[in-house]
């Protein structure tokens, strides 16, 4: 069954279709992977085989019946610890959600569940996705596929590294400041955040709400396609989620990737961001990123250097809205609802003494650093000067890449300064951790789409990530482009070292 893994849901639908392989047999086939790699890599925080066979079995009945397949039937799918998925725990990996199960569904996972996606598990993650390397989990260190010795990046670490090695086809993430495309960039894999509001939030765990976004990770941009097209939708359970009305790309999804790799890029405008180019950047990242102008050169696109002034201020701007978010999402965990009760053995402990003990040992220590950040950004006398000009120059760099668009129809930049750093690396000085995000964040403080492909090889043979950014609601935009790349290379195809001795 080794030959089941590492295939694309095309190609397992038409061996479902063609009724060479059952559900159950790919199902059975990535579980065999995740008990010959997980050991090493640690990617799950728990499986959901039960459910998995459920789906398995509902999707061998309609082939069966002779009944048409929806869009992910029979296919794998992994399924970050922070979304909900009903009587499962979601722990956000952290001790403070340790014993939580989940009593209700999340959207995302509703819409995957009615496609006839398989559960195969939940994923590791940086606690309250609080991190850019899966070292911050209070569970386990997930490592890369690539290199054990190296992190997968993060938050969404353990979805990442979950498909880089087969045991899962496609994962879903949440991005907050980079969290699916800089992972994806770490492991070799597609990641995309959407435009703000295009998938709904409800049943993700809140990091910080006017940032998070869920996504999909997979091998290749089509798959990421299809996953998308399954979970995009207007949700009346998510306030910021945006109307069906508007989202007049959003059928694109799929159709946008039926076109040759010419007919896809002829004409368009792509735009290379100068600031994520120079200074910071690994010389080897920063020519995969230069010969990935030159493909889209080639293939008729017109390729011009571009400027976000404002750019520069991202990093400090993310880190006082988002801690200051995430000041208010988590004093909701206080021993008092749900999750962790901390007394230190003494019942007739007051109630501050339980909130105290409470947060002081169910939080770890980087998701209190956050939080006291957002709380001083917040607190009276420096909300002003903080929070309030944060929110100030969020506007701008808004604004450059307002005027940015009026140009260009996309843009590109490396994911990530850096390839894979060690484990270990960077859990000693918190602003060199922060850097890893530099190129991700502005996205997410603008709203805007984007999507990180395997561009090459860079510094000790790890996978280079390029970044390409859209305008709101030009999803399928930035999916076509990120196609057209891999149907003039064969980055994405790339195993990590030991997939093929697997099996």
């Amino acid at each position: 069954m080794s030959e089941l893994v590492g295939r694309s849901i095309s190609e397992l639908k038409n061996l479902l279709a063609e009724k060479s392989v059952s559900a159950k047999e790919i199902l059975a086939a990535h579980l065999k992977q995740v008990q010959s790699l997980d050991g090493d890599i640690k990617a799950f925080t728990c499986l959901t085989e039960e459910r998995a066979r459920k789906q398995a079995d509902k999707v061998d009945e309609m082939i069966a019946r002779g009944e048409e397949l929806p869009a992910l039937a029979g296919i794998p799918v992994a399924i970050k610890d922070n979304i909900c998925v009903a009587g499962y725990p979601t722990t956000c990996s952290s001790k403070i959600l340790a014993n939580f199960i989940a009593p209700y569904e999340a959207t995302v996972a509703q819409r995957l569940d009615q496609a006839g996606a398989l559960f195969i598990g939940k994923t590791n993650m940086d606690e309250f996705a609080m991190g850019s390397s899966t070292e911050n989990s209070a569970l386990k260190i997930t490592a890369n596929p690539w290199n054990l010795e190296r992190v997968p990046g993060g938050s969404s670490g353990g979805s990442t590294a979950a498909v880089a090695s087969g045991m899962t086809v496609v994962a879903l993430g949440s991005d907050t400041g980079g969290s699916i495309r800089q992972p994806a960039a770490f492991c070799g894999v597609s990641g995309m955040k959407p435009t703000y509001g295009m998938v709904s939030r409800f049943g993700l765990v809140a990091y910080a709400s006017s940032l998070d976004q869920i996504g999909p990770l997979a091998r290749s941009v089509e798959d990421a396609a299809i996953t998308l097209s399954v979970i995009a939708g207007y949700d009346k359970k998510d306030s910021t989620s945006i109307p069906d009305r508007q989202r007049n790309q959003t059928a694109q999804f799929e159709t946008a990737l039926t076109q040759s790799a010419d007919k896809l890029m002829k004409g368009l405008r792509v735009g290379i961001i100068t600031e994520l180019t120079g200074e910071g950047i690994e010389p080897e990242i920063v020519s995969s990123i230069r010969a990935a102008a030159s493909t889209f050169e080639k293939l008729g696109a017109k390729v011009v250097d571009v400027s976000l002034p404002y750019a520069k201020f991202a990093l400090p701007v993310y880190y006082l809205i988002a801690t200051a978010e995430a000041s208010a999402n988590l004093a909701r965990y206080d021993g008092v609802k749900y999750g962790l009760r901390e007394t230190e053995g003494d019942c007739s402990a007051s109630i501050l003494q339980m909130y105290m003990s409470t947060r002081s040992r169910g939080f770890g220590a980087e998701v209190k650093r956050r939080i006291m950040l957002g709380t001083y950004a917040l607190s009276s006398g420096y909300y002003d000067a903080y929070y309030k000009k944060a929110q100030q120059v969020r506007r701008l760099i808004k604004n450059d890449f307002d005027s940015v668009f009026q140009n260009c129809d996309v843009l590109i930049s490396p994911t990530s300064p850096t390839v894979a750093f060690k484990i270990g690396e960077k859990t000693d000085d918190p602003l060199s951790m922060y850097l890893s995000d530099i190129a991700t964040i502005p996205a997410n403080l603008a709203g805007l789409p984007g999507i990180s492909i395997p561009a090459g090889l860079g510094k000790d043979k790890l996978p280079v990530g390029l970044q390409i950014l859209g305008n709101a609601l030009s999803d399928a935009v930035v999916l076509k482009v990120a196609h057209a790349f891999q149907q003039s290379t064969d980055f994405h195809n790339r195993q990590f070292p030991g997939l093929a001795a697997v099996g």
